[in-house]
């Protein structure tokens, strides 16, 4: 099964951590990261997709995607 998350964050060192530590986990980045402007906030967000290939998984979606 190949599993998908889009992690999401305000623009801050802590989004390149999430991203980093997805990465370190096994999650591997698909497409390019998204970077928009969120006015009722006053402050940038960024988005990266990652997925990841879990053998003998069999998708639920009551699966906790972020501890596969």
């Amino acid at each position: 099964m190949k599993a998908y998350r889009l992690l999401t964050g305000e623009d801050t060192p802590a989004f390149c951590h999430k991203v980093t530590r997805a990465l370190a986990e096994g999650w591997e980045l698909h497409g390019s990261p998204a970077y928009g402007y969120d006015a009722a906030n006053g402050i940038m967000r960024c988005a990266q997709a990652v997925t990841k290939d879990v053998p003998g998984a069999s998708y639920d979606p009551e699966m906790k995607l972020g501890e596969l």
